[in-house]
């Protein structure tokens, strides 16, 4: 897969068949748009085109700063990056990109930059100033450039549509199993470990605190997780808490991680997070001695839960 910056850097003489969307998550939904996308690319010889855009257009034309992602951009690229997509192209969301009429969109962007012969769009597929292009006027512009047009119907799972809505609110409400089935892979983050209190060391269970500095990704709800981590093309299980950690009275959310049979001191390295499974609430416990007992048995249940997996992928 190749990645390109802005449309106008797309290669010349190069026919296309392009699906566009934000494909925030690249969740089930969006893989059925792309599965259509690599067989008729297939079928026609043409080059897989995926536009998409960053900053989420939100951001730009609603000015919503508090709007957060399944993934950051980077983390979009590296999902897609595993799939059969040619290319790639992040477009940079500004005020005059969001001013750009539905025509002008499909002449000057998709017909004129990217040689689109055939065009797959999803079910509620908007586009163009104040989103006032649809699929009817996608059918009309198909006749006028020449190129195919074909609309994705809704995808479902046990009858509920899949959306990247949905998903925000399932990992909101720490329903972590349902958020990774709609995406076909564990919520994960990428941070940066950095120094914390250090009161995990005194309990017996130190903990690498990890900083996000994409401050638009979704942190999910506050609580305790079974997670595994990967450092250094390294795997390991741990558990994970999201919160204010009540009990010394802490002020500022954080997160924390405590990976299983590790002891290396990692600061300033880079952690990836896979969300697995979700414990329970973040709670204050009267004492340390009673919190100490608590992390003891969240150990216990998270090996009881990674063993039970483990047994079950063999």
């Amino acid at each position: 897969m190749e990645v390109i910056h802005h449309y106008n850097n797309f290669p010349e003489n190069i026919k296309t068949i392009v699906t566009i969307g934000t494909f925030d998550g690249v969740h089930i939904g969006h893989r059925k748009i792309l599965c259509q996308l690599f067989k008729n690319a297939k079928a026609t010889g043409f080059k897989s085109v995926l536009l998409t855009f960053f900053p989420h257009p939100r951001m730009v034309v609603q000015s919503n700063n508090s709007i957060q992602l399944i993934n950051t951009i980077d983390e979009r690229i590296e999902t897609l990056a595993k799939t059969e997509l040619d290319y790639l192209v992040i477009q940079p969301f500004d005020r005059d990109f969001s001013n750009l009429s539905a025509f002008d969109f499909v002449r000057d962007v998709l017909v004129t930059k990217l040689n689109v012969k055939s065009l797959i769009v999803g079910y509620d597929h908007r586009f163009g100033k104040n989103r006032e292009g649809d699929f009817e006027q996608l059918k009309e512009y198909s006749h006028t450039f020449d190129f195919d047009i074909q609309e994705i119907k809704a995808q479902d799972i046990n009858n509920t549509a899949v959306s990247s809505t949905k998903i925000r609110k399932a990992l909101d409400s720490g329903v972590i199993d349902i958020a990774n089935e709609y995406l076909t892979q564990p919520f994960y983050m990428n941070g940066i470990v950095v120094k914390g209190q250090q009161l995990g060391h005194t309990l017996g269970y130190p903990t690498a605190n990890i900083e996000i500095p994409e401050v638009y990704k979704l942190t999910p709800k506050n609580g305790v997780y079974v997670i595994q981590a990967t450092y250094k093309n390294n795997t390991h299980y741990g558990m994970l808490n999201i919160g204010n950690r009540p009990t010394v009275n802490g002020k500022n959310k954080t997160i924390e991680a405590h990976l299983f049979d590790f002891n290396e001191t990692i600061y300033g390295e880079d952690l990836k997070i896979e969300f697995l499974y979700f414990l329970r609430d973040e709670e204050k416990f009267y004492t340390v001695d009673l919190l100490k007992e608590q992390l003891d048995k969240d150990k216990q249940n998270s090996l009881n839960y990674i063993k039970k997996q483990v047994n079950k992928v063999s």
